[in-house]
């Protein structure tokens, strides 16, 4: 059958940056799955995924970086080439949100670090490796991880969602300009995921009630949710995807 094959990332290299927990360890190990090697950047490194990584017979390569300093973001992309190879696939997955009790009391500095982290270091990888890809003709695959927070306001995220509106912005510019080169660029935007950064409603039965009123799927997303999603536009069933942001939200945007 061709879709199975089509689904297969076998001799591929994916740079999946915030790959230590959560939404990107879930995309990582997905990846593996399909048979691509990992090299997972974070601030720190995580035993427990590089030996799952290694027990499905792929290759492990861990890059420390902190992606709010963007001294270390234009260094992660040479690194991985340095240490492995270029990637085939990159996953801008890191990121991470501040609250200001009310955008009138978000500082200048958290605003800054959260462009940075956010906006900023998906495009420096982006361009990293998209240069390379387009320097060699050869076939590459973005995917950036935004949030429902990129359709919509949210509340006490000026900074989150200033910088995740403007990937979504990033996502489709650069799909345009490179759809014709080989290169596909494309976004999955998650809704309410059980991960630490939601920790604050869904450990609270009350917040969480609240919440699932508003989800016609009536649960909560799970990580493995998000990563089919970006295995899809991984791979090569997703060939002619360009410019796509892909909302994974049980519902609760189109409420």
């Amino acid at each position: 059958m061709i879709f199975p094959e089509k689904f297969r990332l076998d001799g591929k290299l994916a740079l999946v940056t915030g790959a230590g927990r959560g939404i990107g360890k879930a995309i990582a190990l997905a990846l593996a799955e399909a048979g691509a090697d990992i090299a997972a950047c974070n601030r720190k490194d995580n035993p427990e995924l590089r030996v799952a990584i290694e027990g499905l017979g792929r290759s492990f390569y861990f890059i420390q970086a902190d992606l709010s300093e963007r001294a270390q973001s234009r260094e992660v992309v040479a690194e991985c080439a340095a240490r492995a190879a270029y990637p085939d696939i990159l996953i801008n997955n890191a990121g991470s949100l501040r609250r200001g009790k009310g955008a009138v009391n978000f500082s200048e500095a958290d605003w800054d670090w959260s462009l940075e982290l956010d906006l900023n270091a998906p495009y420096i990888l982006s361009m990293d490796c998209g240069r390379h890809w387009l320097a060699q003709g050869k076939k590459g695959k973005i995917v950036n991880i935004l949030s429902v927070l990129a359709v919509s306001g949210g509340i006490d995220t000026i900074g989150y969602t200033a910088a995740k509106h403007g990937l979504a912005g990033l996502t489709k510019t650069l799909a345009n300009d490179w759809a014709g080169k080989n290169i596909n660029v494309n976004g999955v935007a998650p809704g309410y995921v059980r991960t630490d950064l939601t920790s604050g409603i869904h450990i609270s039965a009350e917040r969480s009630e609240k919440f699932l009123a508003r989800v016609p799927a009536k649960k909560w997303g799970e990580p493995e949710d998000v990563a089919g999603c970006a295995l899809y536009l991984a791979a090569p069933v997703s060939d002619w995807v360009h410019g796509s942001i892909f909302i994974v939200d049980g519902g609760y945007e189109s409420w």
